[in-house]
């Protein structure tokens, strides 16, 4: 009988695989990989299949792991403005912990890697649009979450192209400062909305 894969190896292997492909970048070799692991091409294929096999679950769980830092970035805390929990969030994710996961996609969406993935545009996009609009929903304006993602898209592409983070941030802190107009203007809107109703309901009375 030849031997069953044992999770606890295959989980070690895939973590170290993750590191090494943030790193570096994806191979297109197993060789790098088995350096990194201190494993063999060969053992690397019994776990995984196929090289194929192993990049996808290289990507799957470098993935995951960027969901879940920068989901936690996103979530809303208590007493704490969402426009702060976003600029905080945008530090984090253009700092140095996390270009890596930034790299290593964006080659991806460019690259023929995509044929690894090849949902993975889609799946970029509308991974991030549920926690957006979560956070943003604690300020009453949940439909900007596609605004939002879409100025954090665009600003990591200009900051990928010329590395001006300077330039970046600004540009960034001035679009917060928007959305905060944004939801503070709607809450003095409803407001007077109400008073209005109010007023109306008030004045039309039976015997008033």
């Amino acid at each position: 009988m030849g031997r069953r894969p044992q999770p606890h190896i295959k989980e070690g292997l895939l973590d170290a695989c993750a590191d090494y492909a943030l790193a570096h970048g994806l191979p297109d070799r197993l060789e790098p990989l088995a350096t990194a692991t201190g494993a063999s091409a060969r053992m690397l294929i019994y776990h995984f299949g196929t090289r194929d096999a192993l990049l996808r679950a290289v990507l799957g769980h470098a993935r995951q792991r960027q969901l879940d830092t920068f989901g936690d970035l996103l979530r809303v805390r208590p007493d704490e403005p969402y426009t702060v929990t976003l600029e905080r969030a945008w530090t984090s994710i253009t700092g140095p912990d996390g270009r890596p996961y930034l790299r290593m996609f964006g080659q991806l969406r460019e690259s023929a890697e995509q044929q690894l993935w090849p949902d993975f545009r889609r799946t970029a996009t509308t991974d991030w649009l549920g926690p957006l609009e979560d956070g943003l929903r604690s300020i009453g304006r949940p439909e900007l979450a596609t605004l939002v993602l879409a100025v954090i898209r665009g600003l990591l592409m200009d900051l990928d192209a010329t590395a001006d983070a300077t330039r970046t941030d600004r540009a960034f802190q001035d679009f917060l400062a928007t959305v905060e107009h944004l939801s503070s203007g709607d809450r003095s809107i409803a407001h007077r909305s109400q008073e209005r109703s109010s007023t109306t309901r008030t004045d039309t009375t039976p015997g008033a």
